[in-house]
């Protein structure tokens, strides 16, 4: 464990420091803005830490998720001036961040006393390894890995806003990637009510005492586009964040630039959350092994 959160650290630092020097140096209007989300992500980080460390519940930075980057994103859209196509991009995450919270607000993520709600069942997990069970161990984890890590992750899948800044003119392959991120949410959507729906109905059956259906005894969904991909949401999620990368494609004209380094690591952190989370599953419930077998991870169709 600690071997893959040192290689993750390592490539948030390596990959950003070698994006940025081969490409070209940033406008005074990007560095500009890029400082002031490199602070607004400081604060955050620490405070997520800080909240988390002494209330015991470490899914703060999971309640922020899906909220932080409308602000990173319309504030670059305002120091823009409001370009049309940073406008497009700030409107397309909104849609995209108010349904993850919704959808995130009726699993309990959210409460009036904020530093409290559901918390994501791994982290509880991963604290019980025998790894983690010296208090400070935990505490770094939390710091470096938790706050700073995935919270700096954030920051950088927004960073092909930064990168559309004076770019060239809104045009038809903008709405084209707009059109694609739309239908992604749409799937995304589909994907989180399918597991919704199931573990709503498996808690009823198990409730009634009586006989319970064969598609809830296996414990987990693997119906609809379940039965396509083992996480599409997590697949829709990459892909939305992969094609916002576009924008910046469009907005410079060229295929590669130092924003696509968000959704490269963002990849490699859903590799090893999915990984980890197979693990959980294969563990409580027997069918796991058959279902991961007979179907994909992140594709509709294996190689």
């Amino acid at each position: 464990m600690w071997k893959t959160v040192l290689a993750l650290l390592v490539t948030i630092i390596v990959i950003p420091i070698l994006a940025f020097t081969m490409d070209e140096p940033l406008t005074t209007s990007q560095n500009e803005i890029l400082i002031n989300l490199l602070i607004v992500y400081l604060v955050a980080a620490v405070l997520c830490f800080l909240v988390s460390t002494i209330s015991g519940n470490y899914s703060q930075v999971d309640k922020l998720w899906s909220l932080i980057p409308l602000a990173y994103v319309w504030m670059v859209a305002v120091e823009s001036g409001f370009e049309p196509r940073l406008v497009l991009m700030a409107l397309l995450v909104s849609a995209w961040g108010l349904r993850l919270s919704y959808n995130f607000s009726r699993r309990g993520g959210y409460s009036w006393k904020f530093w409290t709600g559901t918390e994501d069942y791994r982290w509880a997990v991963l604290q019980a390894k025998p790894e983690f069970q010296a208090r400070w161990k935990w505490m770094l984890f939390n710091l470096f890995f938790i706050s700073l890590y995935q919270m700096g992750l954030i920051l950088l899948f927004t960073l092909p806003a930064v990168r559309s800044m004076d770019g060239l003119p809104l045009n038809w392959p903008d709405y084209l990637l707009a059109a694609l991120i739309i239908f992604l949410i749409v799937i995304e959507t589909v994907a989180d009510q399918q597991q919704w729906n199931y573990h709503k109905e498996k808690i009823k059956a198990l409730a009634t005492g009586g006989e319970v259906p064969e598609k809830y005894k296996m414990g987990f969904v693997h119906t609809g586009l379940w039965g396509r991909m083992r996480h599409p949401n997590y697949a829709a999620e990459q892909a939305i964040w992969i094609v916002f990368y576009f924008f910046s494609v469009v907005a410079t004209g060229s295929w590669i630039n130092w924003s696509v380094m968000g959704a490269i690591l963002l990849v490699l952190l859903f590799w090893g959350s999915s990984s980890f989370s197979e693990s959980i599953s294969a563990g409580k419930h027997p069918d796991y092994a058959k279902y991961k077998k007979r179907v994909p991870r992140f594709v509709p169709f294996k190689f």
